[in-house]
């Protein structure tokens, strides 16, 4: 389409450079030709640079054959009324006013244009800060507790798909229940931010995909519009490793000052027990077994012995030494341990088996300290599992995160969820005729070599101890 314009101003100009630097879909437009009385007009300034036909008269457009379209720029109606009569039938005529509304049309349009181009870069920026820049877990929760965004790093903690939990309540995503967070031990941040207009912060407990409890420092900003709260942002910190922690150096603390108690009373205890049991066997030794005090005389010798059980065991928990590392093939002191504890497990009917993976490599461990830790486990398990139950013990490794684990696994009564967290404690016991010295030993020798223990367990359907051992990074180990 081949256009002659009246009017060489600024709009003409314009006119001249969009037709050259777009390509348009439908049509070819093109200026050809520029009417103005005014030589320095920018338009006709522009027309004559690029080598167009430029003249005074607009009249000399009516005898060309090229033109398809004038556009009157001067806004003089007897102007454009003069060329609507002198054009030819097939050629269409524009008048300002008309070219002014395609002006704004376009105007409109590129700033549509521009301003959606300038959300989708703001909503870019916006998922790259949750998903990169901000490391933390992230949801945008509106008023009504429905979640309206989430990163990807808490998507990847829950196991579920953007698709799954856009438009649901946040406590039945995090918590898993069907009604808001609430009470003094577990306060809604978010019901506090609404109200308050201010950012909040409490401590949760939430639920990964494995059922695991993740222990939340959660914080939550207010997203106003229009002056009015219309929900919150919420960013969760996973502290469960902070707590764990210090709860651990607590148990430390708590370790080393009953050492020391433990040591001191031990000695101070061991002295007389020794006195009474000899005496008791001395006078024993004088009375004929069918006299009545012989048998008072043999509880007291048992109950003596039995004293200075619980005194030697507060002996090693308090004595308990800095381990002497060397390298050590952990299935063999397994299988060591094994042959140790065969005939307890098979005196109480029980089944017990290991499968030990091949590619475990070397350990740098006190075998005789790690030895004992194991064989711990097992006289636990062993009496834990009833007659026809099985004990299991399993070695893996994982080359990629560097860990041997060695997990112990029985199918007896389990331990309550409310014991879990004391069963480590010194002094703490189920059993009628335990100490609580046997899993707090355990613990310390593990710690001191840079291990971890866990326990998983379920009343009524056993219990499953796993050690970690790492291995030093880059430390080509494998056997």
């Amino acid at each position: 389409m081949n256009i002659a314009v009246v009017g060489g101003g600024t709009r003409c100009k314009r006119l001249i450079e969009v037709t050259e630097r777009h390509t348009f879909e439908e049509i070819d437009p093109r200026v050809v030709a520029v009417a103005d009385i005014k030589e320095n007009a920018p338009g006709l300034i522009k027309a004559k640079s690029k080598g167009l036909f430029v003249t005074r008269d607009y009249n000399d457009f009516f005898s060309r054959q090229d033109i398809d379209l004038i556009i009157e720029l001067t806004g003089d109606m007897d102007i454009y009324n003069d060329i609507l009569e002198k054009k030819k039938k097939h050629v269409r005529a524009i008048s300002d006013a008309t070219a002014q509304l395609f002006y704004e049309i376009a105007r409109i349009s590129a700033l549509q244009k521009k301003t959606d181009q300038e959300l989708q870069e703001t909503r870019a920026r916006y998922k790259a800060i949750i998903n990169e820049l901000i490391q933390e877990d992230v949801m945008v929760i509106a008023y009504d507790y429905r979640v309206m965004d989430i990163n990807d790093s808490l998507l990847n903690k829950l196991g579920l798909q953007r698709r799954d939990v856009i438009g649901r309540h946040c406590y039945e995503i995090t918590h898993r229940q069907s009604q808001p967070c609430s009470g003094k031990d577990h306060p809604c941040p978010l019901v506090k931010t609404l109200k308050t207009e201010k950012s909040s912060r409490t401590t949760h407990t939430h639920l990964d995909k494995d059922n695991k409890k993740i222990i939340y420092s959660i914080s939550t900003y207010p997203m106003i519009e229009n002056g009015d709260v219309i929900g919150a942002i919420e960013i969760s910190r996973d502290i469960t490793g902070d707590i764990n922690m210090q709860k651990a150096m607590m148990q430390q603390e708590k370790l080393a000052s009953i050492g020391r108690l433990s040591a001191g009373v031990a000695h101070e205890i061991n002295n007389p027990l020794t006195t009474i049991l000899t005496t008791a066997m001395l006078i024993q030794e004088d009375l004929d077994p069918e006299d009545p005090n012989f048998e008072e005389l043999e509880t007291i010798t048992n109950e003596t012995l039995r004293c200075r059980k619980i005194v030697t065991s507060l002996l090693d928990f308090a004595r308990q030494s800095r381990p002497v590392k060397k390298e050590n093939d952990i299935n063999g002191v397994i299988k060591e341990c094994l042959v140790l504890t065969k005939k307890q497990a098979a005196f109480k009917g029980l089944s017990l088996t290991a499968e030990l993976a091949d590619n475990i490599p070397l350990l740098y461990i006190d075998k005789g300290q790690i030895q004992q830790a194991i064989i711990n486990l097992i006289l636990n398990a062993i009496e834990a599992t009833e007659a026809g139950g099985s004990i299991s013990i399993g070695t893996d490794y994982n080359r990629h995160r560097r860990l041997v684990d060695v997990e112990i696994s029985d199918t007896g009564r389990g331990i309550r969820e409310d014991d879990l967290g004391k069963i480590f404690d010194p002094f703490f016991t189920t059993k009628d005729s335990g100490n609580g010295l046997g899993l707090a030993i355990t613990h310390g020798i593990i710690e001191q070599h840079d291990a971890t223990i866990n326990v998983f367990s379920k009343p009524g359907r056993g219990t499953t101890f796993t050690i970690k051992f790492g291995l030093p990074p880059g430390e080509n180990n494998d056997s």
